[in-house]
């Protein structure tokens, strides 16, 4: 019988350790699909982040960096220029990004570094506790406001993809969520983009996904799909916002 479906070269044979329906495990195993796709498995280095994903190591065929806390886009930065030839990508949650990393993957967007950056949006600090992150909607409960996120107090979510549109480095921007069929080709085909944009040698390229966190969110995999489609894409809307 011809095998239609199996588990991407680029993917070891460790079992996640990740949440029943977290998206970080649809996530990682796209960034393998593209990677055997473009056969670049071989010549990748990836940086992995402290925060849910901070075993990507594990998972991944390629070789992997762990970086400190948001300094993910700095230590690629520093691969890449070393080793030119190589492909670099970091993978970045948003309390690691958009957090203690906000001036490193400004600066590496703003320098145009040839980096390819994953950035996942699930509007918390999924692995220390659900705490507010600086994604976390309005209104949004976390176990540092339970009464939910107030702007008087906290200001308001920060637009990652639209925030580096403004700079002139960044070569490619897009958000996506894969909370459908059509989500997860777009999804997909968002990562396969940013990645073949290195490849041609072309600047600096991240790809947003919108993701779940069905534990902190306290609901089903299901009802969090949906949550992301009726809460967070009014906020955060779905779309390539730079294109060059």
């Amino acid at each position: 019988m011809k095998k239609v479906f199996e588990r991407p070269k680029a993917l070891t044979q460790a079992e996640f350790s990740y949440c029943p329906g977290c998206g970080h495990s649809i996530i990682h195993r796209m960034i393998a699909e593209v990677m055997d796709e473009l056969n670049i498995t071989d010549s990748t280095i990836g940086v992995c982040p402290v925060g849910c994903a901070v075993f990507m190591y594990d998972y991944m065929s390629c070789d992997m960096i762990e970086a400190a806390h948001g300094r993910a886009p700095a230590v690629a930065t520093g691969v890449k220029r070393v080793l030119p030839d190589s492909f670099v990508w970091a993978y970045q949650g948003d309390g690691d990004l958009a957090s203690i990393g906000t001036a490193e993957i400004i600066h590496a967007a703003a320098r145009g570094e040839k980096i390819s950056v994953i950035f996942i949006n699930n509007t918390t600090y999924g692995m220390t506790g659900g705490q507010m992150a600086p994604t976390t909607l309005v209104g949004q409960r976390a176990s540092t406001c339970p009464a939910g996120r107030d702007p008087d107090k906290t200001g308001y979510p920060l637009r990652i993809c639209e925030m580096l549109a403004t700079l002139d480095g960044p070569s490619y921007l897009a958000r996506v969520t894969p909370t459908s069929p059509a989500g997860l080709v777009k999804t997909k085909g968002s990562i396969t983009r940013a990645f073949q944009n290195q490849l041609d040698g072309i600047s600096f390229s991240l790809v947003e996904v919108l993701s779940n966190c069905p534990t902190h969110w306290r609901m089903t995999p299901i009802e969090s799909f949906k949550w992301i489609d009726e809460n967070m894409v009014p906020v955060y809307p779905l779309g390539v916002f730079v294109d060059r």
